[in-house]
């Protein structure tokens, strides 16, 4: 029985088109996957801004608000400086109403309110602040978090 001998033509030419074959699946490939991550979009995992200020004014820095309302507190806050009551007069409205009462506890407070909840009041807030001193030289505590 004689062996059927290949003809090397044949065999090259299932080469090339295995060859073209494999390559063109593989540029198929990378289009798809690139394309695929290019039109991906962006994760983002920003909290609403109330629930930001909510978090952080109660559970990280355990302030105490009357009513054991932080979020209506906070828009109360926005509400006086939209009025233009003076830096000085929201400080020690924050400071008597709300525990930790000092200087820092109650700047942190002002500040962190009007960026989240009312950010288009922080140029005025700003302005109203300009060369405020604390009551009694009050000195910054040697620490920031």
């Amino acid at each position: 029985m004689p062996i059927a001998a290949r003809s090397p033509v044949t065999s090259a030419g299932r080469q090339r088109t295995t060859c073209r074959s494999l390559v063109a699946v593989i540029v198929a490939a990378t289009a798809v996957s690139g394309v695929a991550l290019t039109m991906a979009p962006t994760a983002r995992a920003v909290p609403a801004p109330e629930v930001e200020y909510v978090y952080d004014v109660v559970v990280r820095r355990h302030y105490g608000f009357p009513n054991n309302d932080a979020l209506a507190y906070g828009h109360g806050i926005c509400d006086k400086v939209g009025r233009g009551e003076p830096y000085a007069q929201v400080m020690g409205d924050v400071k008597s109403d709300v525990t930790p009462n000092d200087e820092f506890a109650a700047n942190y407070l002002v500040s962190y309110a009007v960026n989240l909840l009312c950010p288009e009041l922080i140029w005025q807030l700003r302005n109203s602040a300009a060369g405020y001193q604390p009551p009694g030289g009050a000195a910054a505590p040697g620490t920031y978090y």
